[in-house]
């Protein structure tokens, strides 16, 4: 018992090392492509840095941004160096706080596993490969026409096809470490809600929302959509008998929807003399951008639902991957149908709720595919067949980011 004590300390130090080395290198390119984001311009590292600098200095922006936690952690930095390098730490922060995030609850869906693989180096190896498998997953993109000029009605890498980690956005990326906690916080309180619900999980949900809400509202959007459906399916489908539960679990959204009425008040308010506002028109927003949606929709999409073809029961059996689909399809549906008018209405601001739900259709994808390659419950060709278009993702993701390093256009 005390060797074998001994010997998950050191798989564990040695977890702990190389997934950090993975980390140092990660940040070091991250941060390197955030501050030639912060000092770019419309020709070269092309995002919307410049707006977000303005905002974090209390500037005119000519934008209305009424969710202030990026901004206010920059400005805090602003303190003790100048604002490009500011912007660039805050948004650094974040963003590799997504991935320790995601590192702790990969390890959690896998544990199972620890120890039960054979082979003498089983637990070290799989460690490693969670640790890979995570980073990658802040790197997989759409796939894009790398060998071909263009594909039919394709007009670019990005535009109008999306990718779960759209780096020219530095909100979409801040956001991210409280939709993470929020995502798998939810998916613990659907599987026990209706039985015993847990108020110290929920308040921390309902915190970490709110936070999510006042970073940037689109993941609270479609999270709150898909909730509210599958919520009002398990009413129904109860006959009411677990409307208690339902109320409680609807009181963790009311503190994130006062401040999204305040928010989307101030963004489409009678004070906005442009005519914006939300509309409902179908694929109206997405046909500027894209005119074959049914490719671009498999160019995004290819590996996940390649995954859920090949493990369909795995839906009935989990919980995570399971949420991801459902948040997937909402996410699809709002994309299809919602869009904005006036002056907002090329903007398509609705895809980054789109984007989300691609992020963790990715990540349980990837984690159900780890899983039942290691405990070998497919035919082998089945298995490579996932894990190619897994590298395919990763491989046009690792070209999409080495273009953006080069402060090249990102659609």
């Amino acid at each position: 018992m005390k060797k074998r004590r001994s010997e998950e300390k050191r798989i564990l130090l040695w977890d702990r090392i190389f997934f950090g080395l993975l980390l140092m290198g990660y940040t070091a390119a991250t941060g390197y492509l955030f501050y030639h984001q912060a000092i770019g311009n419309e020709q070269w590292y092309h995002s919307d840095m410049g707006v977000y600098l303005l905002e974090m200095q209390g500037l005119e922006s000519g934008a209305d941004f009424s969710y202030p936690v990026f901004f206010k952690l920059g400005a805090f930095f602003d303190l003790f160096m100048p604002a490009e390098w500011a912007i660039t730490v805050a948004l650094t922060l974040l963003n590799s706080l997504s991935v320790v995030l995601l590192k702790a609850a990969a390890d959690r869906q896998i544990e199972d596993l620890w120890g039960k693989i054979p082979g003498k180096c089983s637990e070290w190896l799989l460690r490693g490969i969670v640790d890979i498998l995570v980073i990658t997953l802040f790197l997989v993109s759409m796939l894009s026409p790398v060998l071909l000029d263009s594909l039919p009605g394709i007009y670019g890498r990005y535009r109008g096809v999306f990718t779960p980690n759209p780096y020219h956005n530095a909100t979409y990326l801040a956001v991210r470490p409280f939709s993470i906690i929020c995502f798998f916080l939810f998916v613990q309180l659907l599987k026990s809600y209706e039985k015993e619900f847990s108020w110290k999980k929920g308040l921390i949900f309902s915190v970490m929302l709110l936070l999510s809400t006042m970073t940037k509202p689109t993941f609270t959007l479609l999270l709150a959509a898909a909730a509210g459906l599958i919520m009002l399916y398990r009413l129904f489908r109860s006959r009411f008998s677990n409307f208690k539960a339902t109320v409680c679990l609807g009181l963790c959204f009311v503190p994130t929807f006062c401040d999204l009425l305040y928010q989307f008040f101030g963004m489409f308010g009678p004070k906005e003399q442009d005519g914006s506002g939300i509309a409902f028109g179908w694929l109206t927003a997405w046909r500027m951008h894209c005119g074959n949606i049914p490719l671009a929709i498999l160019l995004g999409w290819a590996f996940p639902v390649i995954v859920l073809l090949i493990h369909r029961r795995e839906i009935r059996d989990n919980a995570a991957y399971r949420f991801s689909w459902q948040m997937a399809l909402v996410s699809l549906i709002m994309v299809m149908v919602l869009c904005e008018s006036g002056a907002r209405s090329g903007d398509m601001n609705f895809s980054w709720g789109y984007m989300h739900g691609m992020f963790f259709a990715f990540a349980e994808s990837a984690f159900v595919m780890l899983k039942s390659t290691l405990k070998k419950d497919k035919p082998w060709y089945l298995l490579m067949a996932e894990w190619l278009f897994y590298g395919w993702h990763l491989g046009c993701g690792l070209l999409y980011f080495r273009h953006l390093l080069l402060g090249l256009m990102y659609y």
